[in-house]
């Protein structure tokens, strides 16, 4: 799996009319299935009275990525699917989409449904802030007192963030760095650690 990649920063809803049917989308972060049908659950608690609710998610990103879909009723294929298509080709990671549909009393058709879900995931899409997810590792260290901060300063460099430090006969920190960045931050800091 990459090490960092875009992820939603926020949910976001938009909402779209086809033929009176309205498209409302909601899209989200969901950095597991289950979160992501926690995601949907409430979805479906707040719009209990919609015809549908077709979703699609992504957990992971790149190779590792699980997914999952569905059409919700809707014809197999037309909904679901097409929702999955949008979000794959976002390039997005931990994400998790679902377009509630209030039918207006018109039948769209296979094509129609297809151009209605796909183009309501667009929409939201071109809406959703993005924000990076970055793989980190959390590692102790200790090390002297004289070279406590001269460390720290180290640490910047390097986007790690101290966690915790404790003192006592050495100092005792917990950091966490990005997983791209650990081989070059721990030699970085490799004199500075107690042996």
């Amino acid at each position: 799996m990459p090490q960092r990649y875009p992820i939603p920063a926020s949910t976001v809803r938009a909402e779209t009319i086809v033929t009176r049917s309205k498209f409302i989308a909601t899209i989200g972060a969901a950095d597991s299935v289950d979160a992501a049908r926690d995601f949907i659950q409430r979805i479906r608690n707040e719009m209990p009275d919609a015809t549908h609710h077709v979703y699609a998610f992504r957990v992971g990103y790149g190779s590792s990525v699980q997914e999952g879909l569905s059409d919700d009723g809707e014809p197999a294929g037309t909904s679901g699917k097409p929702v999955m298509a949008v979000l794959r080709g976002a390039d997005i990671g931990d994400v998790v989409l679902v377009v509630t549909r209030y039918f207006g009393g018109t039948k769209l058709g296979t094509g129609g449904l297809v151009r209605a879900y796909s183009g309501a995931a667009k929409t939201v899409i071109e809406q959703l802030p993005l924000t990076e997810k970055i793989v980190s590792v959390t590692m102790a260290i200790a090390c002297s007192y004289a070279n406590f901060e001269p460390l720290k300063r180290q640490l910047p460099h390097y986007e790690a963030t101290l966690l915790e430090e404790k003192f006592a006969e050495h100092v005792m920190l917990t950091i966490r760095v990005p997983e791209d960045k650990l081989r070059d931050f721990s030699r970085e800091i490799a004199p500075f650690r107690l042996k």
